[in-house]
């Protein structure tokens, strides 16, 4: 699959079964991914891998911050058990040298380039934020230290059969560009100025 297919195909795939990548898959598409941009290479992240009965522990800590009864417990122990695969992107800023919000835009790189090899490689993901990633409880259970945030989790797995992956049609995005010769045309302090003669 060509990088323009891989781009207008993708989706966030609610429903993911089995199979999801192994260990070994996973460690092959994240080098890729990898070589995301990323200012001083300094990898400011890592993944933690969860799988089987591992998953339900996320939504059981939200249950228990939020004061959930039981059966709001039980949804939320199935909410976070839907796909195979559970990797939680944990941003972790490496030192003062390259300003944090590079390295944030470094991680969210690595994020999207892994989510394009999944889709090559046919698997299916989808990000899951919210109050999952700003959890103290989830935090805690996935080990999170010192400056370390969770961005959020990929669910990965393989869509259920059938699914098209029909090419979107991208959106007219041309009124956000701007050449800046036009723009200078209009601003007088960036106007040609006349040469002494």
């Amino acid at each position: 699959m060509d990088v323009m297919t891989a781009v207008l195909t993708r989706r966030s795939e609610h429903t993911l079964r089995a199979p999801a990548p192994d260990d070994e898959e996973f460690a092959y598409l994240l080098r890729g991914a990898s070589l995301a941009p990323d200012h001083g290479r300094l990898r400011p992240w890592r993944w933690i891998l969860l799988r089987s009965g591992e998953r339900a522990q996320l939504g059981l800590r939200i249950a228990e911050e939020s004061g959930a009864d039981a059966a709001a417990t039980e949804a939320l122990r199935d909410k976070y058990q839907r796909a195979p695969l559970s990797a939680a992107l944990v941003f972790a800023p490496r030192g003062q040298r390259i300003p944090e919000w590079e390295q944030l835009a470094a991680a969210s790189c690595v994020a999207h380039a892994l989510m394009l090899l999944l889709h090559a490689r046919e698997y299916g993901s989808i990000w899951r934020t919210g109050q999952l990633a700003t959890s103290p409880g989830v935090g805690r259970f996935l080990g999170l230290r010192g400056s370390e945030r969770l961005l959020g989790v990929l669910d990965i797995g393989t869509p259920e059969a059938g699914t098209a992956q029909r090419r979107r049609v991208p959106d007219d995005v041309s009124a956000t560009i701007t050449r800046f010769d036009d723009l200078a045309r209009h601003r007088p302090d960036t106007a040609p100025q006349a040469e002494d003669g």
